[in-house]
């Protein structure tokens, strides 16, 4: 919104043209959203606690986490309301990127705070059924794919890129598009809601991946960049890496309350709706099989969850201790701490591994 004034200003007051950088709005995004954060956090920690939004625990999680009974939840509509503001205010609104991803966020928001609602009204933490819950994402997911493929003026759309292959591109039409995107969409939502099991756990991951694809925006929505380094180029991706860099200023400003012992959980609103957002932002920019590289932790945990339900359901025995997996490592001795300070060093170096996919090729 904010660049629309500036190209105005700009005609008397020069120094208003680095409103067209992109570099400039990403970086005044992440912060708008970062501050926001810090000034609001007290409060709505606050007024949730006032409504007795307090996180209900599972009796057979680990016993240790009896204590975090009553901390409230739903701090996520901070991290969201952040997101909104800060995308709103630094981004073209004439970009339909931007609007689809808002959208997906929006409203797999909405599914997570309805189940946390449920959540804390009827202290069920089970909230809403796994069935209401897919059909909810699973509408969402399917409408971003159709949106994206059909405002597409790319044929980038028409294939699947392999990180670390320069000419490795396999074609595969809309229905293959349509069933990859929902796949990551759906997938990262609950993976990212899995992990999101401890106090910080969930939140640095978010600001590492999405830091990590704001770049790949970056070069992806820059056609000489995107040349150089054999992506294909996204018109418009560059407003994409102000999206993201809003996700971290926001999941940064949160962190600064959630980190442990924390004040204040994420919920569903945040976890499902960060999740979803990052699957959505690499469907737009084509990179997958990279957020599956840097976002190794959280597929490591939803992986986990289904090896144990499927391998429990056979043989009545299990693989880990508990799970997900980063209560498997609770359960063996280490302090949650440690898991979650180990899991963010993992974290970093996934990232890194999949931002070198830029190069080597």
């Amino acid at each position: 919104m904010l660049i629309y004034f500036a190209k105005f200003l700009q005609h008397y007051v020069t120094g208003f043209n680095v409103f067209q950088y992109t570099t400039f709005r990403a970086i005044m995004a992440a912060l708008t959203a970062l501050l926001f954060c810090l000034w609001l956090g007290p409060w709505t920690i606050r007024k949730l606690t006032e409504l007795k939004a307090g996180q209900p625990i599972r009796s057979d999680g680990p016993q240790t986490h009896l204590i975090k009974t009553g901390t409230p939840t739903m701090g996520g509509t901070l991290i969201l309301t952040a997101i909104t503001i800060s995308t709103l205010l630094w981004c073209k609104l004439s970009n339909h990127y931007v609007w689809i991803l808002l959208g997906v966020t929006l409203f797999t928001g909405a599914l997570g705070f309805y189940d946390d609602w449920r959540k804390v009204v009827y202290k069920d933490p089970n909230g809403v059924s796994a069935k209401f819950k897919m059909i909810w994402q699973s509408s969402v997911a399917l409408i971003a794919a159709f949106a994206i493929f059909y405002l597409a003026k790319s044929n980038a759309y028409e294939i699947i890129v392999f990180p670390f292959f320069q000419q490795f591109n396999l074609p595969f039409g809309v229905l293959g598009f349509i069933v990859l995107s929902y796949l990551t969409i759906v997938g990262a939502s609950n993976a990212v809601n899995l992990t999101d099991g401890l106090d910080g756990l969930a939140a640095f991951p978010v600001v590492l991946v999405a830091g990590g694809l704001a770049i790949f925006a970056y070069v992806s929505g820059h056609a000489t960049f995107a040349d150089y380094l054999k992506l294909p180029y996204i018109a418009g991706a560059n407003e994409v890496t102000i999206f993201c860099c809003a996700i971290c200023g926001a999941c940064l400003g949160f962190l600064w309350f959630n980190a442990a012992p924390a004040q204040v959980f994420m919920g569903d609103v945040g976890a499902l709706a960060l999740g979803a957002a990052l699957g959505t932002v690499a469907v737009i920019l084509r990179q997958e099989l990279v957020l599956g590289i840097m976002g190794g932790l959280f597929v490591a945990e939803a992986l986990s969850v289904i090896a144990q339900v499927s391998w429990y359901k056979r043989t009545k025995k299990r693989i880990f201790l508990m799970a997900p997996i980063h209560h498997h490592f609770e359960q063996k001795g280490w302090h949650e701490t440690q898991v979650v300070i180990r899991f963010w060093i993992i974290t970093i170096v996934l990232v890194l591994i999949g931002l070198s996919s830029l190069k080597l090729r």
